[in-house]
């Protein structure tokens, strides 16, 4: 019988919802699976919540069950399978050209990112979304800080060839 987990574990886990949705969609580029992911990382939190180590950070703890859920789903899906994106609602704003301009950008970032190899999007994400430090990444990760480095670049230049020159780098 599982003992439930403490109610302030609970509450700061319901606190990090948000950012565990954002990562889990930067991931998979699906708003479905991402909830999916979501659920599942906070079902085996709630599960295993006695192997948190109190001291550490709780979501670099869910951040590393989330990446290891989407890493057994990659494995378990055929490499022929391609996820459909899910429809944006488009956001009211007064001025409704920039709206959509921010909005083009925004599909195109997201659209790129999406094509960028999920060892490189991974890193690209806890580092520029997440703003974990290199460290972080890499004992999150489980790899060298200089595989760190190396991907991070080896993203931000794909991912700039792919939206091409005229965008900023420092954006």
């Amino acid at each position: 019988m599982l003992t439930p987990a403490p109610a302030a574990f609970r509450r700061e886990l319901g606190g990090l919802l948000p950012r565990l949705r954002g990562f889990a969609y930067y991931l998979c580029q699906d708003l479905v699976l991402s909830d999916d992911l979501v659920q599942a990382c906070c079902q085996r939190a709630l599960e295993q919540w006695a192997l948190f180590q109190p001291g550490t950070q709780l979501d670099r703890w869910l951040f590393r069950i989330l990446k290891n859920l989407w890493i057994d789903r990659l494995r378990a899906t055929p490499a022929e399978a391609v996820l459909e994106d899910e429809a944006w609602e488009a956001l009211p704003a007064p001025d409704w050209q920039a709206a959509m301009e921010r909005r083009l950008l925004l599909d195109q970032v997201l659209a790129a990112l999406g094509r960028l190899p999920p060892p490189l999007r991974l890193v690209l994400v806890l580092v520029c979304v997440e703003d974990l430090s290199y460290r972080e990444t890499a004992d999150l990760l489980e790899i060298p800080i200089g595989t760190v480095m190396s991907r991070l670049s080896r993203a931000r230049a794909q991912l700039l060839q792919t939206l091409g020159t005229d965008h900023d780098p420092s954006a």
